[in-house]
């Protein structure tokens, strides 16, 4: 059995990903704001990426690590300061790890590592990405591209892989809890034309393929990791309220309103485009809920 050391692993992912890493036998090192002793297998160390600190004693034993630490994309508006949290959030802190494993001389056989789906900008078309397909040179390409460069430079030291990520769908919190709220009162409605697609994955499999990529060699570089089944807005939106059991009759949120409050962050929101996801099932990877009423029905019945 191999120790896994995770950033960002008391989030919606890492908490998942902890869970099955123990349950299938491995041990879990997580850092974190302050230490802890070791519980059920994980034990905790202390990190502060704003003053450049990491617990050496972190990589003791180390084998493979998952890099998922960062700032919300969507908590705040993208004032230019918020995207500079955001960039160095991720690409410092994947920096700051590289050089604090060499300090250490942990030997990493592989860094799997958290990236968006929106690498390529936010827009709407027909067009299915690939993971061939350039950056976008919009706010979220140039977030995703500053990140995945980071990353990238592990790539000297062990063997790197970017799990692209769309919409991510779970029993709590995420972003379901969200797009369920409107729906219990009879309110479910598209944003903007709903003509935006949703590439989406269930937390379930999300997790799977983490654990696939940290152990499998056959993935290297980059993979889309959304369903292969992906929807609109409007699509999801209506097979939600189905699932419920609610109408689904509300008008469209206007673009206009979201553009108002969020400024350039409702891109990501009214835009989106489909992902293949051929090459992760070319690892030989299947998804247990490639389907979206499956899946939102096994995450939802009887919980509302």
């Amino acid at each position: 059995m191999s120790t896994v050391l995770i950033t960002g692993g008391t989030g919606l992912i890492g908490t998942a990903l902890t869970r099955a890493l123990l349950q299938a036998g491995h041990r879990v090192h997580l850092l974190s704001r302050s230490s802890a002793p070791e519980r059920d297998g994980v034990r905790t160390f202390r990190w502060s990426p704003a003053s450049g600190e990491v617990d050496q004693q972190a990589w003791n034993g180390v084998e493979h690590m998952v890099h998922l630490a960062g700032a919300g994309i969507a908590d705040k508006r993208w004032t230019q300061a918020r995207v500079d949290e955001l960039i160095a959030s991720r690409a410092d802190t994947a920096r700051l790890l590289r050089r604090s494993a060499e300090q250490a001389g942990a030997r990493i056989s592989s860094l799997v590592s958290a990236a968006g789906i929106n690498y390529y900008g936010a827009f709407t078309s027909d067009h299915i990405l690939t993971e061939q397909d350039p950056p976008g040179n919009d706010t979220i390409g140039r977030i995703s591209k500053a990140w995945e460069d980071a990353v990238d430079e592990w790539g000297t030291y062990c063997r790197v892989v970017k799990l692209r990520t769309p919409v991510v769908l779970s029993r709590s919190g995420g972003a379901l809890a969200k797009l369920v709220a409107p729906v219990r009162f009879g309110l479910g409605s598209p944003l903007g034309s709903g003509r935006q697609w949703m590439p989406w994955v269930h937390l379930d499999d999300l997790v799977a393929i983490y654990v696939q990529a940290l152990f499998d060699p056959r993935f290297l570089g980059a993979y889309h990791v959304n369903s292969g089944h992906d929807v609109t807005n409007a699509e999801l939106m209506r097979t939600l309220s189905r699932v419920l059991g609610k109408p689904f009759f509300a008008p469209a949120v206007p673009a206009f309103a979201l553009r108002l409050a969020l400024g350039e962050l409702s891109a990501i929101l009214l835009e989106g485009t489909r992902a293949s996801n051929a090459r992760l099932l070319g690892t030989g990877f299947r998804f247990a809920h490639p389907r979206l009423e499956d899946a939102l029905r096994d995450l939802l019945t009887g919980k509302y």
